[in-house]
């Protein structure tokens, strides 16, 4: 296996887990790891999102008027 990661959590996350891990026969660790491989495989699925923020500009540029067509 791999290495082993301590997080501290909310009782009512620590419901859900449970809940969901007796629910689907698993255990807690296997639904905690399901959803972080859910996590990493949707930013993959986004790569235009390395983008965010890239480019610098006036923060109201949206906003200004003569760049709006109404």
């Amino acid at each position: 296996m791999g290495r082993t990661l301590t997080v501290r959590i909310g009782d009512d996350l620590d419901q859900w887990i449970e809940a969901t891990a007796k629910k689907r026969g698993i255990s807690k660790g296997k639904v905690v790891r399901d959803q972080l491989e859910m996590g990493r495989a949707s930013v993959r699925e986004r790569p235009f999102m390395r983008l965010a923020g890239a480019i610098s500009g006036p923060p109201n540029l949206s906003t200004r008027k003569g760049f709006s067509k109404g």
